[in-house]
């Protein structure tokens, strides 16, 4: 199987659409990416169509005839030479009568051609079974000549980057957390949980998503370690507020308010290590072309993802999936947000910091908000954790706040600013940036609440 040639279309055909890069710069400028020589039978065709991709890539512009001249003077063959003469001149005066349909077919052949040669490259891929190598070339070849949008223009497009929905945001169940990330994670954006194993992480992306669901968005959520109906049992959990092993409540309770929830829920199933990103991302246009538009993307966790960089140092494997992750947030302008661990110096920190994430620290550098919920063994127990900002690309990071979580529900409460004073076990709570949920609680409940952590995490007298 070779490529095809132009022959098809007749030498007036070729002749036209090479008139047409030669006088028309703006089609030359959207189409040069997907030309070749080697879709012209003609000697002389290949060597003008070999020029006017040279001088562009060099000038970014089209050749005019005196350089073309210039340029014959170096030929040796005088018969090619007499050709090309001919097949300029005939260019240079080749009229425009039909030049719209010679523009939208000659780069339809090129697009077509493109994509060819991305199958025939894939058949000695298949052999290999590198599918990721496969789909790439074929998805690069789809899209070749599609991409007309220069970017941002700094000079003109200063109303663009002032106007008020520019971000959009999805907020998460916190309003703390809303308020250091301008309102929520924005579409494109990559945010990220670090926690230890058992701690909650899974939970905490069952809030986000139950969350979104509950202000009306499409959430959808990738699971690669637990299955689907128990992902979704844990949802009825945190809709009902009743505890995910108390089926005998919580089914009845549960068809009684999903159908009033403003948002829509997709969870797929994944096995562990067979799903790729781009295994994600067809998922996410399956869903876009059967009207699931998703607003919110939930990865439980990217870590359980396969890397196309396989037989490499795991490190690089991981940095390779989280690089892809960011890449189709921002592809596809939809925020995504996932967990992963620890490693082990982190397991038992008061605080996780950025330095304890396994596998890879460059996951900080990728994502665009990272923060940490450390629950220790007596955390556990009391149902108290800590939620610290380890990045965050839109405000301040730095911060640590306190937690109260139930994990028979999902629900966290974030409360207050935690700060650890000195190396020792002597922790303060600071009252300077209560949660708006805790506003109106009454006295009793800042009672149990300061009996619970210690006299200074609320001032009774307030």
């Amino acid at each position: 199987m070779t490529l095809h040639t132009l022959n098809q279309y007749g030498t007036d055909f070729q002749i036209k659409a090479i008139s047409s890069l030669l006088t028309h710069k703006e089609f030359l400028i959207n189409i040069h990416d997907i030309i070749s020589e080697e879709y012209f039978e003609n000697s002389a065709h290949k060597w003008i169509i070999k020029e006017i991709l040279k001088y562009y890539d060099k000038y970014h512009t089209t050749p005019n005839l005196e350089t073309l001249k210039i340029e014959l003077k170096k030929i040796d063959n005088d018969v090619l030479q007499i050709s090309l003469k001919e097949q300029l001149k005939q260019a240079y005066v080749a009229s425009d009568e039909d030049l719209e349909y010679v523009q939208e077919e000659f780069t339809n052949f090129c697009k077509n051609q493109q994509l060819k040669r991305a199958l025939m490259t894939s058949v000695d891929l298949l052999k290999a079974g590198d599918f990721e190598a496969i789909r790439g070339l074929v998805d690069n070849a789809l899209k070749a000549g599609q991409d007309k949008n220069l970017g941002h223009e700094y000079f003109k497009d200063i109303e663009d980057r002032y106007r008020e929905d520019t971000r959009k945001v999805i907020p998460t169940p916190w309003n703390l957390v809303n308020g250091i990330l301008q309102g929520g994670l924005g579409n494109g954006d990559f945010g990220l949980i670090f926690g230890n194993p058992g701690g909650g992480k899974s939970w905490s992306l069952v809030a986000l998503g139950g969350h979104a669901v509950r202000c009306g968005y499409t959430v959808l959520h990738y699971t690669l370690e637990l299955g689907e109906d128990y992902v979704g049992k844990r949802y009825d959990a945190f809709f009902t507020g009743i505890d995910v092993s108390d089926s005998a409540k919580l089914k009845p309770k549960a068809m009684e308010l999903i159908p009033d929830l403003p948002g829509k829920l997709i969870i797929k199933e994944f096995p562990t290590g067979r799903a790729t990103v781009s295994t994600i991302e067809s998922h996410i246009k399956k869903c876009e072309s059967m009207g699931m538009k998703a607003d919110l993307v939930i990865i439980d966790y990217v870590d359980l993802l396969s890397s196309k960089k396989q037989n490499r140092e795991r490190k690089d494997e991981i940095d390779d999936i989280y690089v892809s992750t960011k890449g189709l947030a921002r592809t596809l302008n939809i925020p995504i947000w996932s967990v992963s661990q620890v490693n082990r110096a982190g397991a038992n920190d008061d605080i996780i910091e950025g330095d304890k994430a396994a596998g890879s620290y460059d996951k900080l550098m990728i994502t665009d908000f990272c923060m940490s919920l450390s629950r220790k063994k007596e955390d556990k127990i009391n149902g108290t954790g800590r939620f610290h900002i380890m990045k965050n690309r839109y405000g301040q990071d730095g911060i640590t706040y306190g937690v109260e979580a139930d994990t028979s529900t999902g629900h966290f409460k974030v409360t207050q600013n935690y700060s650890n004073s000195g190396d020792g076990e002597d922790k303060t709570w600071s009252p300077s940036t209560k949660s708006n949920s805790l506003d109106d609680t009454d006295f009793q409940t800042k009672k149990k609440l300061a009996e619970k952590y210690n006299s200074a995490f609320f001032d009774l007298k307030a």
